[in-house]
This record gives C-alpha cells, sequence and structure tokens, in this order.
C-alpha cells in the first residue's frame, strides 16, 4: 500500500497545500461535496454551472438560450472571485439536454466571447428535472 509510503504522503499533503478553493455568494452555492471553483497554481478548475438564480436557486427560464445566458454569468461570477474575467478560460465544455438547443445556446454563448475563443466541447447529456445547459471550465490565471 502506499498510504504508509512517506513520498507519497508527503506529496499528497504539498498537493493539498496547493489547492485554494473558490467560493463566491454570486453564483449558486453549492449543495454537495464540491466547490465551486479550484485554484491550483495559474490553473482554476471550475464546476458545472446551470441557469439557476444564485439567491433563489430557481431556473431563470425553460428556454436553454436563457439558461445558458444565466449559466455563464454564473461562471463569470466564480471567475470574478478568483481575480478572473471569461478571457482567462481556455477551454468550456457545454452540456446540453437535447440537440435541438445547440442554435439556441450557441448564440447565448457569442454573447460572452470573443476571438480568441476558448476551446470548447459541446455535449449531449441527462441533466437534472428542468435542466437544459450546464457549462464547465478551466481557465488560466496570471
Amino acid at each position: 500500500m502506499t498510504a504508509n509510503n512517506p513520498k507519497t504522503t508527503t506529496s499528497r499533503r504539498n498537493w493539498q497545500m496547493l489547492k485554494e478553493e473558490i467560493r463566491t455568494p454570486n453564483a449558486p452555492l453549492p449543495l454537495g461535496s464540491y466547490s465551486q471553483g479550484v485554484r491550483v497554481g495559474s490553473h482554476l478548475y471550475l464546476s458545472g454551472q446551470c441557469g439557476f438564480e444564485p439567491e433563489s436557486r430557481e431556473l431563470v427560464s425553460e428556454k436553454a438560450g436563457e439558461q445558458a445566458r444565466q449559466a455563464l454569468l454564473n461562471l463569470r461570477c466564480v471567475l470574478e472571485a478568483a481575480g478572473a474575467d471569461m478571457t482567462n478560460l481556455v477551454t468550456v465544455r457545454v452540456y446540453i439536454s437535447s440537440d435541438d438547443d445547440w442554435a439556441e445556446v450557441n448564440q447565448a454563448y457569442g454573447e460572452f466571447f470573443q476571438h480568441p475563443y476558448p476551446a470548447r466541447t459541446t455535449i449531449p447529456a441527462a441533466l437534472g428535472a428542468g435542466i437544459l445547459v450546464e457549462i464547465d471550465g478551466i481557465a488560466v490565471l496570471s
């Protein structure tokens, strides 16, 4: 077992000391055992955000484009809490519950980014009740 290996234990402790949780009330606070964002060195890993309004925790709309806008606003708030902005994103994953919503989500997405765009993957996914879009990402900070 590696648990008793001093090198492994020291390495694990060093890794834990490098991780910094990013948390803001301006985006929906986690209901589970996860962080809104985690900074490790110059990298910021952002948990998936959906179209929930932060205070009410209600979906902003039944429309995919509006949910995408709110998800991106939520991501922006987490980025800002880390001293960053949308231009720091280098990759984004967009989960959509229906391919039929792609154009609407893509239009909303385009409102938040300019060239050079982050890399992006769009993934069809079974999301929770009423959730049409979830977006996560990775940012590089200076």
